[in-house]
């Protein structure tokens, strides 16, 4: 496969804080990319700076082997960007705001040829204002297929929509993918990055701490199963390190994760443990680990903190 995205030691500096620090890694074509990380981590600036909307202190970035910090107008051409909030005018129908965007490239596709690809067709002389929220969505991913981008940047594609809208939306751009669209996805749903990314990048404290695919980074934590456990009465991460069978313990909170190889066993122990000495735990529940287990693992937050 052809490299689509490619940075090189980037970097980013605000006075004394180094926000972006020698951030490196390859997108291949057609690829989902997903870009992760706490707030404050650097993964927003890494993106402006891909996208030409920021210039690096240091570093490379090639866009379908165009350098962005050189050609950034031709790099536009090439990109499409979905904010995760994107403001439009309420008293404009949909296939206006389409035709409008439109014209702000060199090229761009018909409009009702875009509406079709997100499911909008129907709402082509629809005003914007009477859209549903994951219509509007949708309009948004729309805007950011105009010009035929080469190279996709969806930022919360999702956020604050219900289960089947952002089902849909994930379908949208599977849909894209297989069409060889390079997609690179910002996302607070582990979930969303572990149901569409082939690969994933966790990004803290301005540097890429992990890197592959959502599976692998699952399997290198040598995470097999999680017990979670809710404890509203302060009890503390060491009590539950100390339990036999457990090899690592998480907290989010009230909620404790306990890593193990001996799921049942160990919950049969919790269950004997909480009856003899009356402790006040809720809750308790067997799953399997997932990208989510990993990201509290590396990082020590979760993903909005």
């Amino acid at each position: 496969m052809d490299i689509a995205v490619k940075v090189r030691e980037l970097t980013k500096r605000y006075g004394d804080l180094m926000a972006v620090n020698k951030v490196s890694f390859t997108i291949e074509e057609g690829e989902i990319f997903g870009l992760l990380g706490p707030n404050g981590a650097g993964k927003t600036t890494t993106l402006e700076m891909i996208e030409g909307l920021r210039k690096p202190d240091g570093g490379s970035i090639q866009l379908c082997g165009i350098d962005v910090t050189k050609r950034a107008a031709d790099v536009k051409e090439i990109i499409g960007v979905q904010l995760q909030s994107t403001s439009i005018y309420d008293k404009i129908k949909v296939g206006e705001v389409i035709e409008l965007f439109g014209g702000y490239y060199r090229k761009s596709r018909p409009a009702d040829e875009v509406l079709e690809e997100v499911s909008l067709n129907e709402k082509r002389n629809s005003f914007v204002d009477s859209l549903s929220g994951g219509q509007k969505q949708r309009l948004a991913l729309a805007l950011a297929l105009v010009n035929e981008p080469r190279v996709l940047f969806l930022d919360e594609p999702t956020t604050g929509l219900d289960p089947q809208a952002r089902r849909n939306i994930w379908e949208i751009i599977e849909g894209l993918s297989r069409k060889g669209k390079t997609i690179i996805l910002s996302t607070h749903y582990m979930e969303e990055a572990e149901q569409l990314c082939e690969r994933v990048g966790i990004i803290d404290h301005g540097q890429v701490i992990a890197l592959d695919t959502p599976a692998n980074l699952i399997s290198k934590q040598n995470m097999d199963s999680a017990v979670e456990i809710f404890s509203p009465n302060g009890m503390n991460k060491e009590f539950f390190e100390k339990l036999p069978k457990v090899d690592k313990v998480t907290q989010d909170g009230e909620k404790f994760i306990l890593h193990t190889r001996e799921a049942l066993s160990l919950l049969t122990d919790i269950v004997h443990l909480r009856e003899q000495n009356k402790l006040s735990l809720k809750n308790i529940s067997v799953r399997e680990v997932t990208l989510e287990d990993v990201f509290l693992e590396l990082t020590g937050r979760k993903l909005r903190e």
